[in-house]
């Protein structure tokens, strides 16, 4: 197949949303099918059987094509950019839909997260899965077995409620911007001082949760070439992640009010670049 230049998709999107065109429509679709892959691709680790592939990706499709109708190429960003939130954000609303998660299983995340975070600001560190066992009154094994659980979940995309309830109330962590166009200076001091607070964060955490959330973030490498690099199963992988995130949580909910964050699988991403200096 020929590659596509810039001039090209240029035209494209020209003859789209000026003349309606609508086999340049299908044109970008097509030629963004890929995004759709990538993002379904790292959503479905470790999702439940049940759930196959070929569901997430008609998902994240119709998201693409969302993003195609309503993309403004005057803004001065990447369809790219652009896109992926909505791909994302497509799958998870086809994922809710089927109510994969259940509530005894949102309940039992929001327990040990909370005693996450309970722990750590009484001990005034990072704390141990023993701790955590014992804290919750249950042995290892089983604590393993739930962390297993609801790893899953917290995989997926970040998209637990800082303070939810059963009926669906709450800020979630993945609350969007009204207007991406806008630049309001309270968003980004707000923005700028949640970026500091979870650079602070991340060093409290032990190496290897570092290690695991910028190889997942910032490298972007699948659990399971994560776990090849550090020798461990791809399920103790997603534990690593959850426990990281969890404690990730617990420190900015501590020092930030819930409502300035945005999303922060991305600020985890943008963090970690700025702590290795990129």
């Amino acid at each position: 197949m020929q590659s596509t230049t810039a001039s090209d998709l240029a035209a494209l999107w020209e003859s789209f949303q000026d003349n309606g065109d609508e086999d340049a429509r299908r044109l970008l679709v097509e030629k963004n099918v890929g995004l759709v892959r990538y993002v379904a691709g790292r959503l479905a680790v470790g999702l439940p059987h049940y759930l196959e592939f070929p569901d997430l990706y008609g998902a994240g499709l119709i998201g693409l094509i969302q993003a195609v109708d309503n993309f403004d190429r005057g803004r001065g960003i990447k369809f790219e950019t652009y896109a992926i939130p909505r791909i994302r954000g497509a799958i998870l609303d086809e994922l809710r839909a089927q109510d994969w998660f259940p509530r005894s299983l949102r309940r039992k995340a929001r327990q040990l997260e909370s005693t996450f975070a309970t722990l750590e600001a009484r001990l005034g560190r990072s704390v141990s899965d023993e701790e955590v066992a014992q804290e919750l009154g249950i042995s290892l094994d089983e604590y393993d077995r739930v962390l297993g659980q609801i790893s899953v979940a917290t995989l997926v995309s970040l998209e637990s409620e800082l303070h939810p309830d059963d009926a669906g109330g709450g800020h979630r962590v993945i609350d969007t911007l009204v207007d991406e166009s806008a630049v309001n200076p309270d968003d980004v001091i707000a923005q700028r001082e949640l970026r500091d607070v979870i650079v602070g964060a991340l060093e409290e955490l032990s190496e290897k949760e570092r290690l695991v959330l910028t190889l997942y973030y910032y490298e972007e490498l699948t659990l399971r070439e994560i776990g090849d690099i550090l020798d461990v199963t791809e399920s103790r992988v997603c534990q690593i992640h959850t426990k990281a995130i969890f404690r990730l949580k617990g420190k900015v909910e501590r020092k930030i009010n819930s409502k300035s964050i945005s999303r922060l699988g991305e600020e985890v991403r943008d963090a970690l670049k700025e702590r290795v200096g990129v």
